[in-house]
């Protein structure tokens, strides 16, 4: 007989030198290594009382939900962050005149930025804005109204409000700067003159409406549209309580971009004529004013101690 081969037999093999195993041994060992037996280590999968595998059933493993169940649950998620997105990012804004020609067009839907408000920032010149009316700027102006549909829309950030008052213009001068615009001459920001593109042809800088020159206050800004003969700007408001300028804290955010319509998409960068030299100094040395404002202030308690300390320790020496 081979080495390694079974008889036929039942009984287990004898081999010479080795004592046999008893058919008890033999039979507690196989009921050992049976799955499911007693005293025996139970297999991962076992079947259940139909016969069948009982893996991947019972309360271990969570059903499946179908997709018409989750859909209510992904649009309420969608919606949350639309209105996130509307509230602290981004927003879109319909043009309802033609104040800003030809920078934008009536019905052109623009996207501004919302985020850099909320750390701090403030409108910088040549930066196109929208701010809510300062007061009474659009009064008697007409309100649209609008449908169920563009309610919801607006709601999400996807349509501009018809109930908000808001508008839009280019700023031209910021807090500390001083403006002005004399007729036939060009706009002045801190004495340099403003090379400006961007106004509508055939207008002229001011000769409808020449102001300053002004010091634009605290807080506040002075802003113009490219089409300058036909906006209600900040020229024609400079009898209401703010003198024409507008609260920083009025304005929504930076206009960005132009998104529809699609043909003329394009960004809204601020124009190199805002850049020049020495048009920053003004508001430079203003800013720079205040704290060394602070530091006399906080430095005279202490020159005036050193001062009263000074003849005593003489004399007591």
């Amino acid at each position: 007989m081979a080495v390694g081969a079974r008889s036929g037999h039942e009984g287990p093999e004898e081999r010479p030198g080795k004592p046999a195993e008893s058919p008890a041994a033999v039979t507690d060992e196989s009921a050992a290594r049976t799955p499911g037996t007693a005293g025996g280590v139970e297999d991962e999968s076992v079947q259940d009382a139909e016969g069948g595998s009982s893996e991947g059933s019972g309360t271990g493993q969570k059903k499946q939900r179908s997709f018409w169940k989750e859909l209510p649950l992904l649009i309420g998620i969608a919606l949350l962050l639309a209105l996130l997105i509307k509230t602290f990012l981004v927003q879109a804004f319909s043009i309802p005149s033609d104040s800003m020609q030809n920078t934008l067009q009536r019905g052109d839907r623009v996207l501004v930025d919302k985020l850099t408000p909320w750390f701090g920032s403030e409108p910088e010149r040549g930066e196109v804005v929208v701010f809510h009316d300062p007061g009474g700027w659009l009064d008697g102006e007409p309100t649209p109204k609008a449908n169920a549909v563009q309610n919801f829309l607006s709601f999400i950030g996807l349509m501009p409000s018809s109930e908000e008052k808001d508008l839009i213009k280019r700023t031209i001068a910021v807090a500390g700067d001083t403006v002005e615009c004399k007729k036939g001459g060009p706009v002045k920001v801190n004495g340099k003159a403003l090379d400006e593109p961007y106004i509508f042809p055939g207008s002229t800088a001011c000769d409808d409406q020449p102001f300053g020159p002004f010091k634009v206050p605290k807080d506040r800004i002075w802003v113009m549209g490219d089409n300058r003969q036909n906006s209600r700007d900040s020229r024609y408001h400079m009898e209401d309580v703010n003198g024409g300028f507008v609260p920083v804290d009025k304005v929504v955010g930076r206009a960005v971009v132009v998104a529809w319509p699609l043909d003329r998409w394009a960004t809204l960068p601020v124009p190199e004529t805002f850049d020049q030299p020495g048009i920053n100094s003004a508001a430079a040395a203003a800013a720079s004013a205040a704290p060394l404002a602070l530091g006399t202030i906080g430095a005279l308690p202490i020159v005036l101690l050193r001062r009263r300390r000074l003849p005593s320790g003489r004399t007591a020496g």
